[in-house]
């Protein structure tokens, strides 16, 4: 693995995962918003999917201009194996963690 994720790269990586083909920038971001009920800005999205590429766990394509863009193209977002098994570390980490803790917790 290219380095560990942090709670907000696995925000992003899990959402992308979600969206599926309709993974792109803005998409992201709302999605995170309204899921975790956090104002997030599209620079510190911006920032964390460059590195989420470096790290070689997302990889990107632009696709056709849109007229509700005003000719922009969207740029979407996919994710790699690697980010497969970076997720799966986590979730078998987090898993571990809260099966050996002793809290009990309630929706109330």
């Amino acid at each position: 693995m290219k380095g560990h994720i942090g709670e907000f790269e696995e925000l992003v990586l899990l959402t992308i995962a979600v969206l599926g083909e309709q993974a792109y920038g803005v998409a992201v971001l709302e999605d995170i918003q309204e899921r975790a009920n956090r104002k997030i800005s599209i620079g510190a999205l911006h920032s964390t999917i460059t590195r989420l590429e470096e790290k070689g766990f997302i990889t990107s394509y632009m696709g056709e201009p849109t007229q509700e863009r005003g000719g922009r193209r969207k740029r979407y977002f996919h994710l790699t194996a690697s980010a497969k098994q970076a997720l799966a570390d986590m979730k078998s980490l987090r898993n571990e963690l809260w099966n050996l803790s002793n809290l009990e917790l309630s929706s109330q």
